[in-house]
C-alpha cells in the first residue's frame, strides 16, 4: 500500500488520532494530517508519530481536505476520519477496487454488510434524503452521499478543482465526478463508534447548506 496517502483532517482529536494512527502502524501507506497552526493540544499528541504534518491555510474541513489533496504524491489517496469511526481494515478493499479501473470508491453505511455504530436516527434520515437528492439530480447512484470515507486515484481528485471550504466538499466531489464522466463505485463499510470527542458537522446548518449547493449545483 506504499503506492496510498491517507490525508486526515483533524481538529481537537488530541485523544482519539494517537489512536488512529497507531492502528495505521500496520499498513504500509503514507500519512498527511491536515491541522491549524492553533490546536497545540493535538499537534504535540501525534509528534513521535511517523506522518506528515500540514498547516491549513483557512479553515473548515473543506478547506482541510483541499490543502490534504494538494501535498499528496502517491498515485492513490483516501479521505479518513482522525476520530477512530473508519475502519482501516476497508483500505485493503477499496484500493484493490479502485485499481480496478474506477476513479472513486465511496463506502458505504447503508449497503448489507455496511452499518454504524455511531449514526443517529436525524443523520441518518438527513443522509438518505441528500443521497436520494444526488440520484434524482444528477444519478450519482450513491447510498451513502455524506460519508467521506472514500478513496480514489489522486490524479482524479485534482481534477475535480474542488473548491468547498465547509461540509458542502461531501456532495462538491460526487456531483462534479459525475459532471466529468469518472467511474464512481459503492462499496461496504461499518462505520465503528467515535474514540472521543463530538461530531464537527451540524445537522441543520451545515444541512441546509448542502442542500442549498445541491440545488444550485443542478440548476
Amino acid at each position: 500500500m506504499e503506492n496510498l496517502t491517507l490525508i486526515i483532517p483533524a481538529k481537537n482529536e488530541s485523544e482519539s488520532l494517537p489512536e488512529v494512527l497507531k492502528e495505521l502502524k500496520n499498513f504500509k501507506c503514507n500519512i498527511i494530517i491536515i491541522l491549524e497552526k492553533t490546536d497545540i493540544r493535538t499537534i504535540e499528541s501525534i509528534k513521535n508519530f511517523k506522518c506528515k504534518i500540514v498547516f491549513q491555510s483557512g479553515h473548515g474541513y473543506g478547506n482541510a481536505l483541499i490543502e490534504g489533496m494538494k501535498n499528496v504524491e502517491t498515485e492513490y489517496l483516501c479521505i479518513f476520519n482522525a476520530d477512530g469511526s473508519f475502519d482501516p481494515s476497508d483500505l485493503t478493499k477499496m484500493l484493490k477496487l479502485c485499481e480496478d479501473d474506477k476513479d472513486f470508491i465511496f463506502a458505504s453505511r447503508y449497503m448489507k454488510k455496511g452499518g454504524s455504530d455511531d449514526d443517529t436516527i436525524l443523520t441518518k434520515i438527513g443522509n438518505y434524503i441528500f443521497s436520494l437528492i444526488g440520484n434524482i439530480f444528477f444519478s450519482l447512484k450513491i447510498s451513502d452521499i455524506l460519508y467521506t470515507y472514500l478513496l480514489g486515484k489522486t490524479e482524479s481528485f485534482k481534477k475535480l478543482n474542488l473548491k468547498s471550504n465547509d461540509f458542502c466538499l461531501c456532495v462538491e466531489m460526487p456531483i462534479e465526478a459525475k459532471k466529468m464522466g469518472m467511474k464512481m463505485i459503492n462499496t461496504p463499510s461499518y462505520e465503528r463508534r467515535r474514540i472521543a470527542g463530538k461530531k464537527k458537522v451540524n445537522e441543520f446548518r451545515d444541512g441546509f447548506k448542502i442542500l442549498i449547493y445541491m440545488v444550485k449545483s443542478f440548476f
